[in-house]
């Protein structure tokens, strides 16, 4: 992106970057539990986790992390992989062997870093014999994380979701936006002032409040920090498909100091 808009500036050329993230969702303690998961998985495992916008980076609050992990892992294990032309299946194939790779290149190195594989964690073989060789990832879910690993710092671009504990709504905070990307995020709680405080402190530019990658067409999309600049979607879009012309018009004799 950085690249494209350098070579932009040859000739004046406008652009608009989206260029990933590394979103967080914040899961706080009085939430409708299996509304969070939801969330959680809509957050994560949508098109087989290759959204530019998904909330990788789950924080969860400590006193409910136990029923939210039990939960969040019993449906994600239910997920039918397969054909996603059939009604039932709710996870394909990975787009390419390239990102199938390096998907499976950021397991190992999630594991080696200490996080825990609770479910999933590697490739998948689908129970049709017509899909054997394709590129299947199970939806993975990770706990243990910490902030420095590199699965929690690095866009996967997969079905790879990391779980966080925090105990202050401060400390989250400051830990959702300790990173150099910032294009997404979202918060689950049932206290709505809590809800704006917090979004109004993140630093994204594309934001949802007990749900996750919801981005109607009227309502503008785009980042903060390394996610990108300028806005797709909504009226502000099309500020960068267009140029303001200005002309006015003298319909008398025009003023004029020179005799």
């Amino acid at each position: 992106g950085k690249r494209i808009m350098s070579k932009a500036s040859d000739s004046l050329k406008k652009v608009t970057l989206e260029l990933g993230g590394k979103s967080p969702l914040i899961i706080f303690d009085d939430v409708d539990m299996k509304n969070a998961v939801s969330t959680a998985m809509l957050a994560n495992f949508f098109s087989q986790g290759a959204v530019c916008s998904n909330g990788t980076r789950v924080f969860v609050h400590r006193s409910i992390l136990q029923e939210f992990t039990a939960q969040l892992v019993e449906r994600t294990k239910k997920l039918k992989i397969g054909n996603p032309m059939e009604d039932d299946v709710k996870v394909g194939a990975t787009i390419c062997k390239m990102q199938y790779d390096k998907i499976l290149n950021y397991l190992d190195i999630a594991k080696k870093e200490g996080a825990e594989v609770l479910c999933g964690g590697g490739p998948v073989v689908p129970d049709s014999p017509e899909l054997e060789g394709g590129l299947y990832i199970a939806p993975t879910v990770l706990g243990s994380c910490t902030d420095d690993m590199t699965v929690v710092k690095e866009e996967v671009f997969g079905p790879v979701l990391s779980i966080l504990v925090f105990d202050s709504e401060e400390e989250v905070i400051r830990r959702a936006n300790d990173t150099p990307f910032g294009l997404a995020a979202a918060v689950c709680t049932q206290n709505l002032s809590r809800a704006y405080r917090v979004i109004s402190k993140l630093e994204a530019g594309s934001c949802n409040i007990n749900t996750f990658n919801a981005y109607p067409a009227v309502i503008p999309f785009g980042g903060y920090k390394n996610s990108g600049i300028g806005r797709e979607l909504g009226e502000e879009c099309l500020n960068y498909y267009s140029q303001t012309k200005s002309v006015y018009v003298e319909t008398g004799d025009p003023w004029c100091p020179f005799e």
